[in-house]
């Protein structure tokens, strides 16, 4: 992978406020080397995927190009993992711990595991990478993989993805199989110089239901990155097809290395009567880049996503939803909520679309930062395209601003003392993804998680 900065061909004041840009060139040779070996419907589609990347602007939407801002991405190093395995290397001794119905632990570009409990098996439920399923199953791949809306056709970071994937998990569910446990799915990366591209497929048949606990983290080897070891890539899709009455958790938790640069697409299509929760928590990584697509093609069909930033230092998270209402009667509930520290930045950018088709739509967008330094900067972007007028609702709503003075007086006055008060207010701004992490342990370490950032930050303020 090489870089390449192009002619910016913005004017007005569009040009005046964007920053710059960098823009990643994934060459030919090495997505050819992937397609080598590959059936051709796959080389294909990669090819197709390398000439949108190669063609797109980094931000296709106008309404948010100026606040498109990739500078503390420094990849003009980063080399892709090239034959990463389909499989453990050999027979693991892991144990599928209590409590989950699967775990896939990638590392890298190695698989530590990939089991499944017998009960769930049983049932028909499969969990593998994409590797050892075109091996398997060639036709469930190209029915998986080869369907090019699979990834939005007009971002680049996706189109990257899907040109020069070099790893990939696929979970399915059969029609009427209800996991009574959730499947985790586990990666880990941060090696300076390298590139892991990741595709996570998740199908689930007609009534069925499952929970997905992603983790995401820095990998033995991202231990020298902080230390000027150079950056490394992690782009991943999680791609999600629900069929009829399909009931669907997917709770995510990054927490990358300080020297990570992170593009992550989620693309979903919901079915008639399916029901689709996201849980997405983002504390890691140097820069991050998060893209939700939610498609609501089914009458009578949900989706409900809430999504937390917590930034310190220079980290710079980019978030954007978009929630498309297709069928009859369809409803969504969109939350994005950030806390910076330092001179974090963030921008929450959001559109709601109504189509003709959708009657009776009930969508909320809600975004909310609070900035607890005066160098920290949020930016927040609610939109609505509302082309069909007989909504039960459509509406948006967003606000920036320090903690609440009120708030910090009510809990001094019960005794609490000041810096007490504040972490309670941050943490309870935070704790809407918390709570619906679907697996214990991973709401413990969460919480966890936040804490130990929170008081870092303390402990930075005091040393500035």
């Amino acid at each position: 992978m090489t870089l390449a900065r192009p002619p910016r061909a913005t004017t007005g004041r569009a040009a005046r406020r964007a920053p710059a840009d960098l823009s990643f060139t994934l060459d030919q040779a090495t997505v050819e080397a992937f397609a080598a070996g590959e059936p051709d419907w796959l080389a294909a589609d990669r090819r197709a995927a390398l000439e949108l990347f190669t063609s797109l602007p980094s931000e296709g939407n106008q309404l948010y190009t100026p606040y498109i801002d990739l500078r503390g991405a420094d990849l003009e190093d980063v080399r892709l993992y090239e034959e990463p395995a389909a499989a453990p290397d050999g027979a693991t001794a892991e144990k599928l711990p209590d409590g989950i119905a699967g775990l896939a632990d990638l590392r890298e570009d190695r698989v530590e595991a990939l089991l499944i409990d017998d009960a769930s098996h049983a049932a028909g439920v499969r969990l593998e990478t994409l590797g050892g399923l075109l091996a398997a199953d060639p036709e469930a791949a190209q029915r998986l993989l080869g369907d090019s809306s699979a990834l939005p056709a007009t971002d680049r970071f996706a189109q990257l993805t899907r040109a020069g994937w070099n790893q990939g998990v696929v979970i399915r569910v059969p029609a009427g199989v209800r996991l009574q446990h959730p499947i985790v799915v586990r990666w880990s990366a941060g090696a300076p110089g390298r590139g892991l591209l990741t595709r996570t497929i998740l199908e689930l048949g007609d009534g069925a239901a499952a929970s997905i606990v992603e983790e995401l983290g820095a990998s033995d080897q991202a231990a020298d990155t902080a230390s000027g070891g150079g950056q490394g890539l992690f782009s991943g899709s999680l791609e999600v097809r629900l069929g009829r009455d399909a009931e669907l958790r997917v709770a995510s938790i990054q927490d990358f290395g300080p020297g990570q640069v992170v593009f992550q697409h989620r693309n979903a299509v919901i079915g008639e009567g399916a029901d689709l929760h996201w849980a997405l928590a983002q504390l890691g990584g140097r820069l991050v880049r998060s893209r939700v697509d939610n498609r609501l093609e089914g009458d009578r069909s949900t989706v409900e996503q809430v999504e937390i930033v917590f930034g310190a230092d220079e980290q710079l998270f980019d978030l954007t939803s978009y929630t498309h209402h297709v069928g009859r009667d369809t409803t969504g509930n969109l939350l994005s909520k950030g806390v910076l520290l330092d001179a974090a930045r963030s921008y929450m950018k959001g559109m709601i679309t109504i189509e003709k088709s959708a009657r009776g739509t009930d969508s909320f967008l809600g975004e909310f930062g609070m900035n607890l330094s005066k160098k920290a900067r949020s930016v927040a972007i609610p939109s609505l395209e509302i082309d069909q007028p007989d909504c039960r609702r459509a509406a948006h709503s967003s606000s920036v601003g320090p903690i609440d003075e009120s708030q910090l007086f009510y809990l001094e006055s019960r005794g609490i003392p000041p810096d007490e008060a504040r972490k309670f207010i941050v943490l309870g701004f935070l704790e809407p993804v918390v709570t619906r992490v679907p697996l214990d342990s991973e709401r413990d370490r969460l919480r966890e998680l936040l804490e130990a950032k929170w008081n870092a930050g303390l402990v930075g303020a005091a040393a500035a």
